[in-house]
């Protein structure tokens, strides 16, 4: 199974000075944005924080951090505002990997892109589906 990886920008909405540009892994298999807690000091002060917990696939649960308002631009996409999970560490991931952030199905939908699972790529929906 080939893995995709996105060029994105996730900016703090209310100080944009603080804006990170990376590569993210598309994972289809988490619905949100999912960012090393290391990271959140890199974003200043959010307008709302409020701690999380997450199920992660071998059914452990990991406390985290849910942040925002953020913009997210995935490159060649239109920018979308949702929030970010700051979790120590990442779904999928082993303790002892490098954590890598994830971008998952629901910025994926507000953004209009779709996984081209043949061409291992991000692609464009012409339209939010309503169904």
């Amino acid at each position: 199974m080939g893995r995709i990886v996105a060029q994105v920008k996730v900016a703090n909405l209310f100080d944009e000075r603080t804006t990170i540009e990376c590569g993210m892994a598309v994972d289809t298999g988490v619905p949100a944005l999912f960012l090393p807690r290391s990271w959140k000091r890199r974003f200043g002060e959010f307008q709302r924080s409020e701690p999380v917990n997450l199920r992660l696939a071998n059914q452990d649960v990991v406390k985290g951090e849910a942040c925002g308002p953020v913009e997210i631009e995935i490159e060649g996409f239109r920018p979308v505002s949702n929030e970010a999970a700051f979790v120590h560490r990442m779904p999928g991931m082993a303790a002892t990997e490098q954590q890598i952030p994830l971008l998952g199905t629901v910025i994926l939908a507000q953004a209009q892109a779709a996984v081209d699972m043949l061409g291992h790529r991000l692609v464009p929906v012409p339209y939010l589906d309503l169904k």
